[in-house]
Parts: C-alpha cells; sequence; structure tokens
C-alpha cells in the first residue's frame, strides 16, 4: 500500500471515531460500564496458578475479555488473538494461522504453550497448534489470558514464549438459551444453539452445538484458493458446588471437519529452469475431527489454601495429504496444592502425569521410523511466594521438572519479583530458564523439504533433492530470559502497562549436512541432499510492548496497543546450515500497532472500530508487505435479548497476504469481507 493511501486510511479512521455525540447515553450491558480500576482487578490464573489480579501480576500478561470479542466481530480463537500486543498471528489460508509470541513465527511454531479450560492442545508429532481444530462456542468464553514470556516453571516444556489460556464461562453464567446465526461474504452460514439449565441448588449445567461453513479465499489474484473450511462441534458442561468448598466440573466436546487447501509438491524435472519449475501444485481437502473428557476438583481447606485435582482424555486425527494421516490420544492427570507457611510464604507445589500415544500414516513430505508410539511424561513444580513487605513487596521462586522419553531429565526454573507501592503503582521483573523438548518429528522423521534447480544455491547440472533426516540425539532447545514491567493509571479514566524483554536462545534447531550423493538412475538423474536435525542454531530478541486504555467518556472507550520485536540468529562456528538463520529471523514483524475504539450509541445501538498496522516479514526469499487494516462493527438490540450486527473486516484493500507458502502448504490472500449476524437470548 502507497503512503498516501496509509495516510489516507489513518485519517479515515480518525474521522470516524470523532462523529460522537454527547448526549448518547451508556449501554447497561456493555463493559465499559466497567471503571478502569475494576478492568485493572480482573483475575488471572495463568501467572500463578491461581486468581490474582492483572495490577498485581509478575508477568507481562494482556486479557481478552468477553465483551472484547463480542465487540470485536472476530469469529475463530486467532483472530481474536490479534487484540493482544506483542503477538504477531498471520493468517496463511482459509483455515490456518501463523501465532508466535516474541518472534520465531510459523504454521508450526512451538514454543508456545495453549491451554483451553487447563487442557494442553499441542499436537505431539510437532508440538505446535492446529488453529483450525481448536474452537468452541465463543459466547461461552469468558476471557483469554495472553501471556508473553516464559512459563515453563507452571505449565512445563515448550511454554518457552508464552502462554495462551481460553478460559470459558461457568455454566451459572450461561443459564437460559442462546441462537446465533449469520452469513456474509466469506461466512456462508454459521449457526449455535445452547441452552442451560439448573439441576437443584448446587448443580447447573449447559449444552451447545455449532456449525460454520467458510468459503474459499483468493489466490493471488487468479480465482477461488479452493480453502473452504467447515466444521461441526458440540459439547457440554457441569458445575456443581457440592459442598461449601468443594468445585467440580465435568465437561466434554467432539467435533468434525474439513479443510480444502492448495498444496505445494515438489516434482523432478530434467530440463533446466527456476525453482518454480519444480513445484506441482495441488487441490486437496483436509479431514479432522476428535473429542475429550475433563473432570476438575477443586477443595478449599480452612486455612485459606486450596488443591485441585484434574484429569483428562483427548483424542484426535487428522488427515492431511502433504504431512501425514495421524491419530494421536492424551491421558492427562494433574495435581496442585497451595498452604501458607508462616505469616510470609504461600507455597504452591503440583505433580503430574501424561500419556501420548500415536498412529501415524506418512505423507508426501514426511515419513516416520516408527508407525505407533507411546511417549510418558511426569513433571514436578514448586513456587514459594515470600512477602517480604507485606502488600508491597512479593518475591517469587520457583522451577519446574520434567522427564521425558526424548531427552530425559529437564528443569525450567524462575524468580520474580512485584513492587506495588500503592493503588497506581506496579513495577515488576523476571528471569526464567525455559526448554522445548524435541517433538515426535524431529526425533524419528525423514522430512522431503524440496527440490532446487542446477547451480541454484548449490552448485551441480542436476537438481538437487533436500531431505533431512530425524535424529535420536536432538536435544531439547533452551532459553533464558530477563523480564521488565510497569503498570500505571495516572487517573481513573487512563491505564498503561508496559514491558520489555531481553532472551536468549542456545541448542536451537538446525539442519547438519550429511551427504551429497549423486543418483544417476532414472526417471531423473539428480543429487540427493541430506541433512540431520542438529542442535547448533543461536538467537537473541529483545523489545518493548504497550498497552494503553482510555475511558475518554463514559460511552468511549480506546485501547491501544504497541510491540517492537528485535530478533538475531546466528549459527556456531562448526555448523552447515544455510537456511535456518535467515527464516527465523524475520518471520516476525517487527512492529505492530492496533487501536479498537468503542461507542455506546445510545441503549440500542453499539459502534466498534479496530485499526491494526502490521510491518512486513519475509519469509525465506518472499516478502509479505507491511499492511493497516480496519474492522468495524454497527449492533443494533431492537428488543430485550436480541442483537443484529453487520460486520465489515479488511476494509482497506481488496485483498491482502499475511504469511507466505509453508512446508506443503501454499498461502492465499486474505479478502475484505462482511457478514450479518443475528444474536438471541432469553
Amino acid at each position: 500500500m502507497r503512503s498516501s493511501q496509509k495516510i489516507a486510511a489513518l485519517l479515515l479512521s480518525i474521522c470516524l471515531l470523532l462523529v460522537a455525540d454527547n448526549g448518547w447515553a451508556l449501554s447497561d450491558e456493555d463493559l465499559m460500564a466497567m471503571s478502569l480500576e475494576e478492568l485493572t482487578s480482573l483475575q488471572v490464573t495463568s501467572i500463578s496458578r491461581k486468581l490474582q489480579t492483572v495490577s498485581e501480576s509478575a508477568a507481562a500478561v494482556f486479557v481478552i475479555t468477553r465483551e472484547d470479542i463480542r465487540r470485536s466481530g472476530v469469529t475463530s480463537i486467532p483472530e481474536a488473538l490479534r487484540m493482544a500486543p506483542g503477538l504477531s498471528v498471520a493468517r496463511m489460508d482459509g483455515s490456518k494461522w501463523a501465532v508466535a509470541s516474541r518472534g520465531f513465527n510459523g504454521r508450526f511454531l512451538n514454543k508456545m504453550q495453549v491451554l483451553i479450560d487447563g487442557r494442553s492442545v499441542y499436537s505431539p508429532p510437532f508440538s505446535n497448534t492446529f488453529w483450525d481444530m481448536q474452537d468452541t462456542l465463543l459466547d461461552d468464553i469468558e476471557r483469554i489470558e495472553v501471556t508473553r514470556g516464559p512459563g515453563g516453571t507452571l505449565w512445563g516444556a515448550n511454554a518457552v514464549n508464552g502462554v495462551i489460556n481460553v478460559i470459558t464461562r461457568n455454566t451459572r453464567d450461561t443459564q437460559g438459551v442462546l441462537v446465533k446465526s449469520g452469513y456474509g461474504t466469506e461466512e456462508e452460514g454459521f449457526a449455535a444453539l445452547r441452552y442451560g439449565g439448573k439441576s437443584g441448588d448446587q448443580a447447573w449445567y449447559r449444552g451447545y452445538v455449532k456449525y460454520f461453513n467458510r468459503g474459499p479465499l483468493q489466490d493471488h489474484g487468479l480465482g477461488e484458493a479452493n480453502d473452504d473450511w467447515n466444521a461441526f462441534r458440540g459439547g457440554f458442561r457441569l458445575d456443581a458446588t457440592p459442598g461449601g468448598r468443594d468445585e467440580f466440573t465435568l465437561q466434554g466436546e467432539a467435533f468434525s471437519g474439513t479443510a480444502g487447501q492448495q498444496d505445494r509438491l515438489w516434482v523432478l524435472n530434467p530440463a533446466p529452469g527456476t525453482i518454480f519449475d519444480y513445484m506441482n501444485h495441488q487441490v486437496s481437502d483436509t479431514r479432522f475431527g476428535g473429542g475429550h473428557l475433563l473432570a476438575r476438583w477443586q477443595h478449599q481447606l480452612a486455612d485459606g489454601g486450596d488443591f485441585a485435582l484434574q484429569a483428562y482424555y483427548d483424542r484426535s486425527y487428522r488427515d492431511e495429504q502433504v504431512l501425514m494421516k495421524e491419530v494421536w490420544d492424551v491421558f492427562d492427570v494433574d495435581f496442585q496444592h497451595r498452604f501458607f507457611l508462616g505469616e510470609r510464604h504461600e507455597l504452591l507445589w503440583g505433580a503430574g502425569y501424561r500419556l501420548i500415544t500415536d498412529d501415524i500414516e506418512d505423507g508426501e513430505l514426511i515419513s516416520f521410523d516408527d508407525g505407533s508410539r507411546s511417549d510418558q511424561l511426569f513433571s514436578f513444580f514448586v513456587q514459594d511466594e515470600i512477602s517480604l513487605v507485606p502488600e508491597k513487596l512479593r518475591l517469587l521462586i520457583g522451577s519446574k521438572f520434567e522427564h521425558n522419553d526424548y531427552t530425559g531429565f529437564e528443569y525450567q526454573p524462575n524468580i520474580r519479583l512485584v513492587w506495588t507501592p500503592d493503588k497506581r503503582h506496579t513495577l515488576w521483573g523476571a528471569v526464567s530458564r525455559a526448554v522445548r523438548t524435541p517433538s515426535r518429528m524431529e526425533n524419528n522423521a525423514d522430512i522431503f523439504y524440496g527440490i532446487a534447480p542446477p547451480d541454484f544455491i548449490f552448485p551441480g547440472p542436476w537438481p538437487k533433492k533436500l531431505v533431512v533426516l530425524g535424529s535420536e540425539d536432538f536435544k531439547a532447545e533452551k532459553s533464558l530470559s530477563y523480564e521488565l514491567g510497569y503498570r500505571f493509571r495516572p487517573i481513573p479514566r487512563i491505564s498503561f502497562d508496559t514491558a520489555l524483554f531481553y532472551s536468549r536462545y542456545w541448542d536451537h534447531r538446525s539442519g547438519e549436512f550429511t551427504s551429497y550423493t549423486p543418483q544417476p538412475d532414472p526417471p531423473v538423474p539428480h543429487f540427493v541432499i541430506t541433512q540431520v536435525e542438529g542442535n547448533k542454531l543461536q538467537a537473541e530478541t529483545y523489545g518493548l510492548e504497550v498497552t494503553a486504555d482510555w475511558h475518554a467518556l463514559s460511552w468511549w472507550r480506546l485501547q491501544g496497543t504497541y510491540s517492537l520485536l528485535k530478533v538475531n540468529t546466528w549459527l556456531e562456528s562448526d555448523s552447515s546450515d544455510i537456511l535456518s538463520a535467515m527464516v527465523l529471523e524475520t518471520s516476525s514483524p517487527q512492529q505492530q500497532a492496533s487501536l479498537r475504539s468503542s461507542f455506546d450509541l445510545g441503549r440500542d445501538w453499539e459502534l466498534d472500530l479496530w485499526l491494526r498496522y502490521v510491518d512486513r516479514i519475509s519469509i525465506y526469499v518472499a516478502e509479505a508487505d507491511d499492511y493497516i487494516s480496519l474492522d468495524m462493527r454497527l449492533a443494533w438490540r431492537p428488543s430485550a435479548g436480541l442483537e443484529l450486527a453487520l460486520v465489515g473486516q479488511n476494509l482497506l484493500e481488496d485483498s491482502r497476504e499475511e504469511f507466505h507458502a509453508e512446508f506443503g502448504t501454499v498461502s492465499t490472500e486474505v479478502p475484505r469481507g462482511f457478514y450479518l449476524q443475528a444474536t438471541w437470548q432469553y
């Protein structure tokens, strides 16, 4: 987009923000009815595995509330995550996202722990999150806690750069009937039905079903991208308080869906040409599904402490032609106990066990040495929260200890200090060590990465086939992070939240050269370049994240975020890798900014505007341009319980590309879109 277009877009947004009339009244149900003091007192659980307010948290945490989700007009969890500072969220095609915190973005990012109601949802073969499989009824989400920075002390391996914790609402808050439906240019139809009821005086329940069908995006101006996406999901939840000190939760879901995509497969071509002559594009459907059952029991102790026991079983399948066909089962049990030792020590400890089994059929690009495997994970953590100066200065010291079947024993300590001289100021700092344990793919899979034409990167008259072999010697990736944060509320209507960070990474994944072998046999003479998974990549990241919240008037709220990220990568002197450092260094935008404006136009109308800027990125040698995006939502409540909303997304451009082709998946362009939605509750 040209500079003049960007300036015009910003001016247009500012003009829209200034059209309000002082006579508009406040909506009773809007989040703006809460003061900033109440907003900063929102409780989170991701930092210390207990309820505490955002203002007293010793970490960079951002809360996406239920009302934020409703007023943003988003239709999926990854879209909602764009509200959080420090997160890079790029849509790859109709159903796939790359989501990262503080660098190293990609579809197969393995440095984020993602939880839904305490259930880890990463895919064991890759240690990544398939976002097209992670869904629930958005109206049932209470909040999404986004913690940037290491969370391994409490949440274990893979929480290297952050933790995303999706927490759904208690059934006491979802009584009655909810009916929702909509249709639009991309949303080719969606509907949801939920019913909540009560059983006696101490138990509440709900059940829901939902379906959506999203049409294809655009294939770089060449027409439809064949990346449509549809899914059906249903679930239930039961909450009970059989005693004054006990809470019991039982919940489950089942889902099934299909996601179309364009695949990039590599073929040997005897004719000289560019790298594009060796690519074969085709269309395929990825089928996925699964379900889970989770039970949790919490008990309050007489001394103010508590303990909790949680267990879940999760079964999923995914059939993606270019990667693999896989079925995996996860059984997980977790226990934690919090108690007080004297007047100054609050101790939290816990233990867990996880069993993962899988059954895999090879795909076009990946083959595994073992078709099935079982892995066990044992864990223990302990944390002491010490009150150095009561209600003013607290010190947190703790560590996670884990044993996995790939690298054995790992430890992840941290130390955090938080100072709250008064209600307006909070200063915190942290030093944390985190690890990312090997995935199944890195341990025993062979990956066909691509074809290089003659004399392209590698010398020689024949095409080159690049293959990376898994290694049982692959070690855990490690990092050490330093963070400093400051929260400030100068007046009741304004608050600021700032975080600075520096992280150092070592033993990270690289591809080390092992052989360069000629294959003169038909059908096409070629070389085979073989690499093995290694740990010779190092990196550092540093940056700044800022959030500002301003209740300008009782009916007008502004929330802005800004993030700056610098990533430097390098290889050890004896490494033969030539691509890894280049790919990871520029895969996340250096700068991002967001401005959300919410108006209550009387008691029956709402207007929400969302302006975002995302810096350019580069994947291999291809770039995705920077962009400015504007979303708009206009809602009307003609009667009690009924809401009609018109949502426009990506209004400043016909379409844009947010990411590039990665590992068999061809990226497509995100178009301008509109949809209408009707929601009825009674």
